[in-house]
């Protein structure tokens, strides 16, 4: 037997016995399919146009929705996704959610639909080209407390997104301090002809300390739970840092006998992306167990200190001959063989790892979830979710 959920204190003393009415959502609003549009059949302007991503497809000059409006993504990767406005926008392969407002507030409808997002994803239908319709939504019962009850708590649910975006913001900035920081001192630890002062430098190329293994055959279709650890070139540039000791990704242990294999401290590189700035970031593998790497990626095994030449190919010299040397529009590379003709200053042994360990925590603090600054984002995202379910909690 389901146990009834018991009104949250705070929200009891305010209802002062008043009855917690259910009904389904259509009754209360009106849910409105969006209009057919494209971008080049519509002119460039300042209005929003919501489809079916996380944010506006685009903006043009005109607009079918204004005031307090609500909408969910229509179809795609995002169907179900909520979102609130309060300004005039374009609903395009989306559905609008407008309150009846002397029955529901908009925001409170808002904050009701984010407690049950996971469920609204869950309405997806379709083979291709998965979809949410605006029906399945408009059956889901939402709790009408007398209006005074539900402005207080969209005002305290409010002050918690508030809170949040303003935490976001600081921590934004600091993340790009942190940034700014990790250059500045990158920079001026690996610019050897301006501050190499006494220390004993030789320059290289990475072919002559040095040698390059293509990967082979490993594809995203191939992950398994679990297996034998692997790396696929596009999570270098879309999931690690500077260094790694466990994968997310897994492979069978028969295909693991056909593919290359990065070892304890070697270099793995990206071979392509879709852009010049990422292609040949690397990760340097610290695990003790060796694992498998995709095609399009290099693992450079080297006995310099592959920390200290990680942070060298982020330098904007690294960049700029990455510009030099690049092939390819839609997925870029560099020019075969330029990789290991690029020169690198090598001072000593101890002085790469003193430097590599400076750099090192710069990129933990900047890239981290678990060690950096994002891990308080997360947290009050935590809290307002808790307080959510509480103060949303009626008895049916």
């Amino acid at each position: 037997m389901t146990q009834e959920p018991k009104i949250f204190p705070y929200i009891a003393r305010l209802l002062q016995g008043a009855e917690v009415v259910w009904k389904p959502l259509g009754e209360v609003a009106e849910l409105k399919r969006g209009t057919t549009i494209t971008k080049k059949t519509s002119n460039e302007g300042i209005y929003p146009v919501i489809s079916g991503g996380q944010q506006p497809a685009y903006y043009i000059d005109q607009f079918n929705r204004d005031g307090e409006t609500i909408t969910v993504a229509g179809s795609g990767a995002y169907a179900g996704f909520v979102m609130y406005w309060n300004e005039p926008i374009f609903v395009g392969d989306a559905f609008s959610v407008k309150a009846d407002e002397k029955q529901v507030l908009p925001r409170f409808i808002y904050h009701f639909l984010l407690s049950i997002q996971e469920k609204i994803h869950d309405l997806k239908s379709g083979g291709g080209v998965p979809h949410v319709y605006a029906k399945d939504v408009a059956r889901f019962v939402i709790p009408l407390p007398p209006l005074s009850v539900q402005q207080e708590i969209v005002r305290i649910l409010d002050k918690f997104t508030q809170l949040e975006a303003e935490l976001e913001a600081e921590l934004e900035a600091e993340l790009d301090c942190r940034k700014r920081q990790y250059e500045y001192y990158r920079n001026k630890l690996l610019t050897f002809n301006e501050i190499g002062g006494g220390t004993e430098i030789v320059w290289k190329t990475l072919g002559e300390v040095g040698t390059f293994i293509r990967g082979n055959g490993l594809q995203k279709k191939d992950f398994v739970e679990t297996g034998i650890g692997c790396i696929h070139y596009g999570q270098i540039y879309t999931y690690y840092g500077i260094k790694a000791s466990e994968t997310i990704s897994y492979v069978t242990e028969d295909l693991a006998k056909s593919l290359r294999k990065a070892s304890h401290n070697d270099l793995i590189i990206a071979g392509v992306s879709e852009n010049i700035e990422d292609v040949c970031k690397c990760v340097v593998w610290e695990g003790e167990e060796d694992i498998c790497v995709s095609g399009d990626t290099f693992i450079f095994k080297t006995d310099q200190n592959p920390h200290y030449i990680g942070h060298l190919l982020r330098m904007d010299n690294f960049l700029n001959y990455k510009r030099k040397n690049a092939i390819g529009a839609k997925v870029t590379r560099l020019q075969a063989g330029s990789l290991p003709k690029y020169t690198i200053p090598l001072p000593p042994l101890e002085e790469q790892q003193r430097i590599a360990n400076i750099l090192d925590k710069f990129d933990t603090l900047v890239n981290s979830i678990s060690e950096g600054l994002p891990k308080e984002i997360a947290l009050r995202r935590k809290q307002y979710e808790y307080y959510r379910e509480k103060l949303l909690s009626f008895p049916s």
